[in-house]
């Protein structure tokens, strides 16, 4: 699963045959991890990753990819081998996206800038798997919500669990 932001155009093939979803796209993207060193400085760590997307995943990269894209993408890794002009052993790791999904605003995404975004009401459309569901951004169920303030007096939470003996059940 990678987080990232595209690098540059997505590379669309169309392969022989019959099929009109015979195509298959390839891009980088960019996933950056950030953190503090020891001295307390922020360090910035950028890895690029090889992306390959086939038939109606790569429909939706031709569709709605650009540069500076941001995409989460859940694949499995590829490495292949070949021998380049020198006879020398080359190898290359690929991600192999089984899903994909456009992420921030619309307004964001490069390609509605360029004027090759022109999406239905539904607003971006996801290439994602079965049983992933995006949900509006709200706390997690877990956070306890902020203590409440009032008139410069705290009031105190209620415990989640009450401990009170005529409250215990017998099993």
């Amino acid at each position: 699963m990678l987080i990232g932001n595209v690098g540059r155009d997505p590379e669309v093939r169309y392969l022989e045959g019959n099929s009109p979803n015979a195509k298959v796209a390839t891009f980088t993207l960019a996933t950056t991890e950030r953190y503090r060193d020891r001295n307390g400085e922020l360090r910035e760590n950028t890895e690029w990753h090889n992306i390959v997307a086939w038939r109606n995943t790569a429909d939706v990269v031709e569709k709605f990819v650009r540069k500076g894209t941001q995409l989460y993408i859940e694949g499995r890794l590829r490495t292949r081998s070949w021998d380049d002009q020198s006879g020398n052993k080359r190898y290359t790791t690929e991600v192999i996206a089984d899903n994909l999904q456009l992420l921030g605003k619309k307004s964001d995404n490069p390609a509605n800038q360029q004027g090759g975004f022109a999406p239905a009401q539904g607003g971006f459309p996801q290439a994602q798997p079965a049983g992933w569901q995006q949900t509006p951004q709200q706390a997690p169920s877990w956070q306890q919500p902020a203590p409440q303030q009032t008139q410069g007096w705290h009031v105190p939470q209620q415990p989640a669990v009450d401990d009170a003996p005529d409250d215990d059940l017998p099993f």
